[in-house]
């Protein structure tokens, strides 16, 4: 099983720390207030990941390699099996349709941006700031 993991990680949520990002851990529901607050001065990015799913796993990574906008936006990091509470309010809060993995971009308090699966894209996402 090394040798898959080599490839497609393990199914934990470490990946999110030893990532280049400087992911913001959303962890509750009161953060969700912050971002849209926040989102008025510079835009944010939540990246919706489930820890079960090599598909959302290598989305997460090739995402991470791509990404060079830390000073553009601020980049939260959602580990929707723990939270699934906060990824059902963001979903609700934000109009957008619930998708594993997600990127969504926030600014002025709306979504103006997601795209799920392969379609998580850093260059992309430059495209839409």
């Amino acid at each position: 099983m090394s040798f898959l993991n080599s490839i497609f990680g393990n199914s934990d949520s470490s990946d999110s720390q030893k990532s280049n990002i400087n992911w913001i851990p959303l962890t509750n529901l009161a953060q969700l207030n912050d971002i849209e607050s926040m989102s008025n001065v510079k835009p944010i990015v939540i990246f919706k990941h489930s820890t079960r799913c090599s598909i959302s796993r290598m989305a997460l990574k090739q995402f991470e390699r791509e990404y060079d906008l830390e000073e553009t936006v601020d980049a939260f990091f959602l580990d929707l099996i723990v939270h699934r509470d906060v990824s059902n309010e963001i979903a609700d809060r934000f109009n957008v349709y619930h998708e594993s993995p997600q990127l969504i971009l926030i600014k002025d308090g709306k979504a103006i941006y997601d795209v799920s699966h392969s379609d998580i894209d850093a260059e992309a996402l430059k495209n839409k700031i």
